[in-house]
């Protein structure tokens, strides 16, 4: 299966030749940061070509709830269908109903159970989560070694278990230890779920820290989660200079948090270029024309040193 990356730039230059179409959109959830920017791109792609009319609905994290909204755009006749699955283990009713009413379907930013064997007018478009949790925890290793560190413990906070992103995301992890590629010895203390959530990952650092464990780092799945476990750690007093923190997606908050000397990794994920590129995608497929199925935007390290490029890009 063919792959290959996409800026940008030519995700912008490829959709302006598009045609006008329908297209309906199902969004895991409104109510978060990251998905709101990948919301935002689609739209304001949309609004920049001339007769493409998008109907975009929010799941509100209810599988069957998306479900139904799959079914009601096919009934309604939309030309395609952009998807951002609340789980990605139950993507294949979605993969087959669209298939079956001969509808083309665009899976984005989170890959579907399905992903090796979507049909030929459907396609994923994403970022390649291997690169995300790899250059995130080599970061945070080497920045455990500029800090004098030649063994590190740390903790794990993953996103919501049903989610391939979460799921890859900490293998990375476990694969930049057992790989050798860190540059220092890491120990995970423990691992556990906060489903993405800052208010849910300040709880779930508060139970860690109330333990006594010593630890010199957090390795997070996103910066939502990265930002909720700094406010825990600042009200229970730690120095955030005496600790190191990762997290994905680059958001503004995650970027502030950065300014502020809070977080020291974080990963750009172009959720703007992901909504451009799924919407481009579905306008291609409505039209008959070929798309890979899998296409991807790349990763990009944010630390300190280059935090001013990515400022300007939110």
């Amino acid at each position: 299966m063919k792959k290959f990356l996409i800026t940008t730039a030519v995700l912008t230059a490829m959709a302006g030749s598009a045609s006008a179409e329908n297209i309906g959109v199902s969004m895991a959830l409104f109510d978060d940061n990251f998905l709101t920017v990948l919301r935002n791109g689609m739209i304001d792609q949309a609004d920049s070509m001339d007769g493409v009319d998008l109907q975009v609905e929010d799941a509100q994290n209810d599988v069957a709830k998306q479900l139904d909204q799959i079914n009601n755009f096919i009934a309604s006749g939309v030309d395609a269908i952009i998807v951002n699955p609340v789980d990605t283990s139950a993507t294949q009713a979605m993969t087959a109903a669209a298939e079956s009413a001969g509808v083309p379907l665009v899976y984005v930013n989170r890959q579907p159970i399905n992903v090796d064997t979507l049909p030929d007018n459907q396609a994923f478009v994403a970022s390649d989560e291997r690169e995300s949790g790899t250059l995130e925890t080599i970061q945070v290793c080497d920045d455990l070694k500029a800090m004098g560190k030649e063994e590190a413990n740390v903790y794990v906070m993953m996103g919501e278990l049903s989610n391939q992103a979460a799921v890859q995301r900490t293998k990375d992890i476990h694969d930049v230890i057992e790989q050798g590629k860190c540059s220092v010895k890491l120990n995970i203390i423990d691992e556990q779920t906060a489903n993405w959530s800052r208010d849910e990952a300040q709880d779930l650092m508060t139970n860690w820290i109330s333990t006594g464990a010593s630890f010199d780092g957090l390795i997070s799945n996103n910066d939502e989660m990265a930002i909720g476990a700094i406010q825990a750690m600042k009200s229970a007093g730690i120095d955030m200079k005496d600790v190191v923190v990762g997290g994905i997606d680059a958001t503004q908050d995650a970027l502030q948090a950065m300014q502020a000397g809070d977080l020291d990794v974080t990963v750009f994920q172009n959720a703007a270029g992901q909504g451009a590129g799924a919407l481009d995608a579905a306008l291609k497929l409505a039209k008959g024309e070929n798309v890979d199925h899998k296409v991807y935007v790349p990763f990009e390290l944010v630390t300190p040193d280059n935090i001013d490029k990515y400022i300007k890009k939110n």
